[in-house]
């Protein structure tokens, strides 16, 4: 008994050793440098009424043009220099970064939602609801995607609201295609057929046996879409079928840039770099998130 006791607590202790060496694993793998972009884009949107050191809609044409506070005639009251109607482009940058956010976390969780449920009733239960679900997904990836969000953007008007709406639309989709591929690996394993077996409801069926084991890939996919939608936005707000003005989003920046980057290079280039930054974040971070919560990747 006093072996048996102390072989048992020296298994114990080895499930213990590598338990707490996988959590160290996890965290000396953790993307640190995305994470620190990926926050400190997320703590400037929160407390941009506080960060702001001007508002970023005050004009005044006296300070127009003004360059960087690093080039000749440049002033530490607006960092970043000002645009073409001597508004800060500091400020708005951030108002900017707050926009961006909110479209791209809203859009993918309300596309997200949507292309869930579908896929999830599509992979399941098959016949003519997976034949209309998918030809309509199908049909959305038919048409190149900045036309297709132009094309909904015009129909729905300009507006922050009607903004996410169209890119859920353009979105639902890609999370409808991959989970009923899930969906279809899924329900003919051996646990739902015994679940089945004893009397499980099909939306039970759904909801407790299937969705969990979907939920990891739809994350990795959730979190490469965020910055796939701030690039959407941007170029949508570039063109003139965003948000539309004076709210300051970074792709209206750009384009309004461009027409004076010969008498102010900093216009387009900062919020342009704001966009590369965010997208590449998000990206590099979903990448690790592939990676770590699949298991043969994480073994390799």
């Amino acid at each position: 008994m006093a072996d048996e006791s102390r072989a048992m607590m020296g298994q114990a202790t080895v499930a213990r050793s590598l338990t707490a060496g996988r959590h160290r694993g996890v965290w000396a793998r953790l993307p640190l440098v995305p994470l620190l972009l990926l926050g400190l884009f997320v703590l400037v949107a929160l407390l941009a009424d506080l960060l702001a050191l001007a508002s970023p809609y005050d004009t005044a044409l006296r300070l127009r043009f003004a360059p960087p506070f690093w080039m000749d005639g440049g002033t530490l009251s607006h960092p970043l220099g000002t645009d073409s109607l001597g508004r800060d482009i500091l400020s708005r940058l951030i108002f900017g970064a707050r926009i961006s956010l909110l479209v791209g976390l809203a859009a993918v969780a309300l596309g997200g939602v949507v292309g869930t449920i579908l896929g999830l009733v599509a992979g399941f239960y098959g016949g003519w609801l997976d034949v209309v679900i998918m030809r309509a997904a199908d049909a959305m990836f038919s048409l190149p995607t900045i036309l297709l969000a132009m094309l909904l953007a015009v129909t729905f008007g300009p507006g922050l609201d009607n903004l996410v709406l169209v890119l859920a639309l353009v979105l639902w989709a890609r999370f409808a295609r991959l989970v009923r591929a899930e969906t279809l690996t899924c329900k003919v394993r051996d646990y739902v057929a015994l679940a089945r077996v004893g009397g499980c409801s099909s939306p039970r069926l759904i909801l407790v046996h299937i969705f969990p084991n979907v939920l990891n890939p739809l994350v990795v996919l959730a979190t490469l879409q965020v910055g796939y939608v701030v690039v959407v936005e941007a170029s949508l707000s570039f063109l003139g079928a965003g948000v539309p003005p004076p709210i300051p989003t970074w792709g209206t920046m750009i384009s309004e840039g461009l027409e004076h980057i010969t008498a102010g290079w900093w216009l387009s280039v900062f919020p342009g770099v704001a966009v590369v930054l965010l997208v590449l974040s998000v990206n590099l971070l979903g990448d690790w998130l592939r990676d770590y919560l699949d298991p043969k990747r994480r073994r390799r």
